[in-house]
């Protein structure tokens, strides 16, 4: 018989992770996809992703509808508190033998509460990182919620262990987004923009470009985080370079940032900037390996971004403490020092390949893993 494996999507990135895992476990002969989309994977704001599912023939089992309206702490943990109940409501009916999350954000640790709670045994991807912020407080917790782990660096395998898990139960994978970067195109073709959902100004295909992504931090304030988007964007505008932006996740103080995004792009109707909504994960690693740099805080830049050599500056403390390739600097929100790096890495075009997040193959290894696994629950601390 086979063993059901239930996949929580919650985001565009959530699925950037998750693609080639559920490639994988469909084509196996032991394991049954159960795929439940959930949170802002079903908002139309944050780039509703049913339609990218479907085309690649991954369909889902059920939706979750927990998502609050609203940009603040308390949203965020009302919407944690009914994903919980959302989700226990789902394996109650579907009954997975496993469930399997990603990362460090609410859903993730109502995912982890409800499996718990129902003994139903947990996988978690990318434990064991550290970042220094709100993530870093919710991975940690869900490592000590799951009974299976699958790490993206040897570094993190160890931290895990080090948490006081079962050495049999912790597995070095690599980062399943990694597998996605052989499909990415070398040259943005013509027509590229044909399939994108964007506003803003129309990218002209052969130029150059920078490629930002800024998310709230949720451990800082509103006046913290309306402040950095402001100073970003008023110093992009000195940058003469095309400049390809996407929205921000739907971390608390979200708003605030897309505000100011929509507000700036009224008032400079004219300046050279694209904002896209939504893009397939294969389109987004194709934005990726053609920019020429990558500026602000997201960590498909430290990932994605030193496995293809591309110039990043990482911008603030959202990603402080994570495990950088040489093509990371890091520096404030202060518009001369950013002005200066941009330009700085501009120049170095780009950087010797690092595979520190893998080899391109975790999908397989993790579903392969998971056939071999008899699935149980077994929290002891080991020291």
């Amino acid at each position: 018989m086979k063993k059901n494996v239930c996949v929580i999507i919650t985001n565009r990135a959530n699925f950037a992770r998750m693609k080639s895992l559920l490639i994988e476990i469909k084509k196996s002969k032991k394991l049954n996809l159960q795929i439940v989309l959930s949170g802002s994977a079903l908002s139309h704001r944050f780039g509703q992703l049913e339609h990218e599912l479907r085309k690649n023939k991954l369909l889902p089992i059920a939706k979750s509808f927990f998502l609050i309206d609203g940009s603040d702490p308390i949203t965020q943990a009302k919407s944690t508190s009914l994903a919980i109940t959302e989700f226990a409501t789902i394996f109650s009916k579907i009954k997975p033998d496993m469930v399997v999350t990603v990362g460090d954000r609410y859903e993730t640790i109502a995912t982890a509460i409800a499996s718990a709670y129902m003994n139903i045994p947990l996988a978690h991807l990318q434990g064991g990182e550290v970042s220094g912020n709100l993530d870093e407080m919710v991975r940690h917790s869900i490592t000590k919620l799951a009974s299976y782990h699958f790490t993206t660096t040897k570094k993190s395998k160890e931290r895990v262990i080090k948490l006081g898990e079962e050495k049999s139960r912790v597995f070095f994978s690599g980062c399943p987004g990694m597998d996605l970067l052989k499909f990415c195109q070398k040259k943005i073709t013509k027509n590229f923009f044909n399939k994108v959902s964007y506003t803003g100004t129309k990218f002209i295909f052969n130029k150059k470009y920078l490629l930002v992504v800024n998310h709230p931090v949720s451990t800082e304030n509103k006046k913290y985080n309306l402040k950095q988007i402001n100073i970003l964007l008023k110093t992009l505008t000195k940058i003469n370079m095309h400049k390809i932006m996407f929205w921000p996740n739907a971390d608390a103080y979200s708003d605030i940032i897309s505000s100011q995004m929509r507000t700036f792009r009224e008032k400079y109707k004219n300046n050279d900037f694209t904002f896209i909504i939504n893009a397939s994960p294969e389109d987004y690693a194709t934005l990726l390996n053609n920019a020429s740099c990558l500026v602000g805080n997201s960590s498909s830049f430290i990932r994605e971004g030193s496995q293809l050599g591309i110039p990043a500056l990482i911008l603030g403390n959202r990603q402080s403490k994570r495990e950088v390739g040489k093509n990371i600097i890091q520096c404030d929100y202060n518009p001369n020092q950013i002005i200066k790096k941009i330009k700085f890495q501009i120049k170095k075009k780009k950087y010797k390949k690092q595979k520190i997040y893998g080899n391109g193959n975790a999908g397989k290894l993790i579903a392969k893993t998971i056939e071999k696994i008899n699935p149980t629950i077994k929290k002891q601390i080991t020291y």
